[in-house]
């Protein structure tokens, strides 16, 4: 692994996940998301850790919590669709999936402890996913994003329309609107994306953000 990007990953004031840390991110991760059966649970984590350790990265704070986390495996998104469900592009959680040859960064998961919130600590995350991407020339990081606050709206508005006021500011999304805030792109909405996410009403959203240093190899 190139100090270099190690460096990167440090400079985003995060590191590398490790098995020491499995059952903190998921516990952390469990109130981060408000409900134990959305986040990764310490088998998933272990197995991601085993298969791509440097796609796997949490911060730490200064008081010795782990208090955010993201996970992530390389894809070619074109093997998969728009229309694909997250069990599928993450295998189950597992990331057996991951092809190191592939072109895309997939998000898996981003939380952060809800203490902890003001600290940056989720743009910190995306700071050292664009370091993945960049130390493996990645074209693209893709994920579908929860939209939380799409129960609130359901009954006047479709998925699409809902997305559609988010990205013109019409409506705050906690998820999709930081996502924006970061470089992020709406692509699309994304039915029975994660079944377990009772907010969003199993929807998710399709965000990509392009690497301006992609070389074309």
């Amino acid at each position: 692994m190139r100090t270099q990007f190690l460096k990167a990953i440090e400079a985003a004031g995060a590191r590398l996940m490790t098995l020491d840390d499995i059952y903190k991110v998921n516990e952390m991760a469990a109130i981060g998301f408000g409900d134990p059966d959305i986040p990764f649970k310490p088998e998933h984590l272990a197995s991601q850790i085993e298969i791509f350790p440097e796609g796997q990265v949490v911060i730490e704070h200064e008081d010795g919590n782990i208090v955010g986390s993201c996970s992530s495996v390389i894809v070619n998104f074109e093997d998969y669709g728009v229309y694909h469900n997250f069990d599928d592009i993450s295998d189950n959680g597992y990331i057996r999936n991951h092809n190191p040859q592939g072109k895309n960064l997939y998000g898996t998961e981003v939380v952060v402890h809800p203490e902890y919130r003001g600290l940056k600590i989720g743009k910190r995350l995306y700071q050292a996913r664009r370091a993945i991407t960049q130390e493996f020339n990645l074209e693209s990081i893709l994920f579908g994003g929860r939209i939380p606050n799409y129960h609130k709206h359901a009954n006047e508005l479709t998925p699409e329309q809902y997305a559609a006021k988010v990205v013109s500011g019409e409506l705050y999304d906690p998820v999709m609107t930081f996502q924006l805030k970061n470089g992020f792109e709406f692509k699309a909405v994304m039915p029975n994306y994660l079944p377990t996410d009772a907010e969003s009403l199993k929807y998710g959203a399709l965000m990509e953000w392009k690497n301006p240093d992609y070389k074309l190899m």
